[in-house]
């Protein structure tokens, strides 16, 4: 079966179910409302502000948003942000852009209560549904257009944007992937490089899933994923080296594991880099969008969530290669870019998609065996 498009419309295909060190802290913030007196941190939609002209007013008074863990480069984040700052004056601090996803739960929680806190997180699914407790409820305007197994029924968080896992590699210093079998030979010794610890990013969450399937597992037993990283550990290829664009480029990292819009963006900028998806295992996966219940510029964060899921907004995730989650509504209103959703790569086979609670499962398993086992 030959499968584009959104991973939204992957669900009706594949039958499956939803996917699902910071400094010390400074001084208290202050409370915050908008100019028509609403308390913009208990704001669960636009009607708690009256119209966006409303939201944006309480926004620039704020000034600023904190975000956290969003590289440039990462299915379009920097041209996203550009865009959020040149549409509405407002400066974003990007901090830490390389982290993952547990370090920005780690820095809400070290930083709560100042005004360094992260207004908004972007997170690989197995975190967030971890951190729930951690997250303000907010349905933005385009809600309707996110199927029910993309969102929580009470607006806590929302799928964004996503792709499948694969595998990038440098075609001139590696030979061609056929199979995630090849990594294990000679040819990829000290070579092969995984995007993040499992049990921290969602990325390599996901290139764990993406091995298990590839080798006999399941969405419901990633055990197999773990011995695949373990007989490549102890074939000496596995390169413990969290890959960058600035590691690709160098040749440091030649082969990565990774979400395919992320690799599909170095074959831009290297020629010789090549992406294989694997038939046997097409993982597909969402992040998770959600706002900080301790928000520190709290309009200014609902105002964000309000520009991604904009149509505007999608398609700057879109033109990052990602596939956004309103795309299939988008679609139907003519309000998609077209060249760009036509240009997203096939992918071969039947999508995995693993639930919330396949994904709850698989954490815990990793949390206690993946150090044991790979370090």
């Amino acid at each position: 079966m030959k499968v584009r498009s959104t991973i939204v419309s992957l669900v009706v295909l594949s039958s499956a179910l939803a996917l699902a060190a910071c400094a010390p802290p400074e001084e208290e913030k202050e409370p915050s409302s908008s100019s028509g007196g609403t308390d913009a941190a208990s704001a669960t939609s636009l009607e708690d502000f009256g119209t966006m002209d409303d939201l944006v007013k309480a926004a620039q008074e704020e000034g600023q948003l904190n975000v956290i863990a969003l590289p440039p480069d990462w299915a379009n984040y920097g041209n996203i942000i550009s865009a959020f700052e040149d549409k509405y004056d407002i400066t974003v601090q990007s901090d830490q852009p390389d982290a993952a996803s547990q370090d920005e739960i780690n820095a809400a929680t070290q930083l709560k209560g100042t005004d360094r806190a992260p207004d908004v997180f972007d997170l690989g699914q197995s975190v967030a549904l971890a951190n729930t407790d951690l997250f303000a409820p907010y349905q933005v305007s385009t809600w309707d257009d996110v199927p029910d197994e993309f969102k929580d029924p009470d607006g806590t968080w929302i799928n964004d944007y996503g792709g499948y896992m694969s595998v990038g590699y440098d075609s001139s210093k590696v030979p061609d992937v056929t199979s995630l079998d090849d990594l294990l030979g000679p040819d990829f010794k000290g070579k092969v490089a995984l995007n993040g610890d499992p049990t921290a990013a969602g990325a390599a969450f996901s290139g764990v899933v993406m091995a298990s399937v590839a080798n006999g597992g399941s969405a419901d037993d990633i055990a197999p994923g773990v011995e695949y990283f373990a007989k490549l550990k102890d074939a000496g290829n596995f390169l413990p080296v969290d890959p960058t664009s600035a590691t690709v480029e160098s040749g440091q990292t030649p082969v990565v594991i990774d979400w395919d819009y992320l690799n599909a963006a170095e074959s831009a900028k290297l020629p010789s880099w090549k992406v294989f998806v694997p038939e046997e295992a097409p993982i597909a996966g969402y992040y998770f969008q959600a706002i900080n219940a301790d928000a520190p510029h709290p309009a200014a964060a609902r105002l964000w969530e309000e520009f991604l899921y904009s149509d505007e907004g999608q398609n700057l995730w879109l033109a990052g290669g990602a596939r956004p989650v309103r795309a299939d509504a988008m679609v139907e209103a003519g309000t998609i870019d077209q060249e760009k959703y036509d240009a997203l790569p096939e992918v071969s086979g039947t999508p995995v998609i693993p639930t919330n609670e396949q994904t709850e499962k698989m954490a815990a398993y990793l949390a206690d065996n993946w150090a044991k086992a790979v370090g």
